[in-house]
């Protein structure tokens, strides 16, 4: 089964969390600032309006005297504020009894240091009140109610809490809709350049009208990988040309190689027959390169396939490989689903089980074990306990000419699991490497 993808955390959620963030930390600090300024100029107000009220009590006290002044304090009870503030009022004795007025009792005030703030009357009315000592044996207090303040501030909270919500919503549902429309752009040139390093034809999105930094990303990729396709294109070419040129030249040599080692039979182990096999194992490499571009070449063409019976072409292979193992002092196990059928050209696939067969008895040492396992799909997996692949070099180990640098390595060129996944992409399958936690571990299933 091939791995879950992990996907990181988009930037543009980030950037959408970030600007809520941001409008509700801005949408605070402006609540918090306005609440402080009402709340300041709403006690300025009240100080002024109770400082003049007592400044006019204790002018009526120094011009008419006492009597005057209980008469004023009781009629102006009666008396409603403009700012539709209540007014409260005291004259009292020295020892704090009342003279005149409707507060029953002396609040926490020091007259005789003219103490304003707010304070809660002996009836439970909040005020702002201040107090005056206007002679040894007599203090006046004049208070206002703030309750129409509160109340005021309070609308006044809600209301812009409500704009404030409001703006918080139209800041989340823009940067949403902006980040949603981003990681889409980009999740298609994601797309693109995944597909291109997959292999398979890669598609960019639409140039955006006036362009911006995605679109220039795009357009470099886009670039890059043509770039890309016309170098290995031409890497391609190249080297089948001189796989086909060169092969006929080096079989006639062998031919002439062959003729003269009858001739002298004497020669046969000497350098002539040395010569021989280092021109097979040429004609070997160069095969596979044809092979591997004649396979390319093919891909997703579904002329020449039959059904193959996946589970008897296992089988046989098995038999045939459990002699190879067991002359290297491996054991070969199997674990093959009866009934596995797939579209294919069975020379082509058994090629690559060969390979991968081959591979694993080759590089596993002696005492390991191998392991072919079919299920339906069809998927395979060659799994063994040798030393591995090293995982700098898992992403080059299917390119041509690759060879892993592991314990035990062996002599080869590099082009059995670049002909492997040629074979498979040419039947519209995926070969990779899994996650074995030891040995190395090859998987063959349909591609996504």
């Amino acid at each position: 089964m091939k791995p879950a993808r992990v996907r990181a955390r988009s930037i543009f959620g980030q950037l959408t969390t970030a600007s809520i963030l941001i409008a509700v930390i801005a949408v605070g600090v402006l609540f918090a600032v306005t609440t402080i300024t009402v709340q300041r100029q709403a006690r300025a107000s009240l100080s002024a309006t109770v400082s003049t009220d007592l400044a006019g009590l204790i002018d009526i006290y120094a011009t008419a005297g006492r009597e005057e002044l209980l008469r004023r304090v009781a009629d102006r009870q009666a008396v409603v504020s403009l700012e539709g503030r209540r007014s409260h009022y005291m004259v009292a004795d020295g020892a704090g009894r009342l003279l005149a007025g409707d507060v029953r009792r002396w609040p926490q005030i020091n007259s005789a240091r003219s103490e304003e703030g707010f304070v809660t009357l002996a009836d439970g009315t909040e005020v702002y009140a201040q107090g005056a000592r206007l002679a040894p044996d007599l203090q006046l207090l004049a208070a206002r109610e703030y309750d129409r303040d509160r109340s005021a501030l309070a609308v006044l909270s809600a209301a812009f809490l409500a704009v404030g919500a409001a703006i918080v919503g139209a800041v989340a549902f823009v940067a949403w809709i902006t980040a949603r429309h981003l990681a889409r752009r980009m999740d298609a040139v994601n797309a693109a350049l995944g597909a291109a390093a997959d292999g398979r034809a890669a598609s960019f999105p639409a140039r955006q009208r006036g362009g911006d930094e995605i679109d220039e990303v795009a357009g470099h990729g886009a670039r890059l990988l043509a770039r890309q396709a016309q170098l290995l294109k031409a890497y391609k070419q190249v080297s089948e040309h001189v796989a086909h040129e060169v092969r006929t030249p080096l079989m006639h040599l062998d031919n002439r190689l062959g003729a003269a080692m009858q001739a002298r039979p004497e020669n046969a182990g000497g350098p002539i027959g040395q010569s021989r096999e280092d021109i097979r194992a040429i004609l070997s490499m160069l095969d596979s390169l044809l092979d591997i571009a004649s396979a390319e070449s093919r891909r997703g063409d579904l002329a020449g396939l039959a059904e193959i019976d996946m589970s008897a072409l296992a089988e046989s292979l098995a038999d045939l490989y459990e002699g190879s193992a067991e002359d290297a002092g491996l054991t070969l196990e199997t674990a093959i689903a009866p009934g596995v059928t797939m579209l294919g050209e069975r020379m082509q696939i058994t090629r690559l089980l060969s390979n991968l067969l081959d591979n694993a008895i080759k590089y596993v040492p002696e005492g390991g074990r191998v392991r072919l396992i079919l299920r339906p799909g069809p998927s395979v997996t060659v799994e063994d306990d040798g030393p591995g692949i090293p995982r700098d070099q898992r992403d080059r180990v299917f390119e041509r000419f690759s060879r892993a640098t592991a314990p035990g390595d062996k002599p080869g060129h590099g082009l059995g699991l670049a002909l492997s996944r040629a074979i498979a992409e040419r039947h519209g399958l995926v070969l990779r490497l899994g996650d074995a936690p030891r040995g190395a571990q090859f998987i063959l299933e349909p591609a996504p």
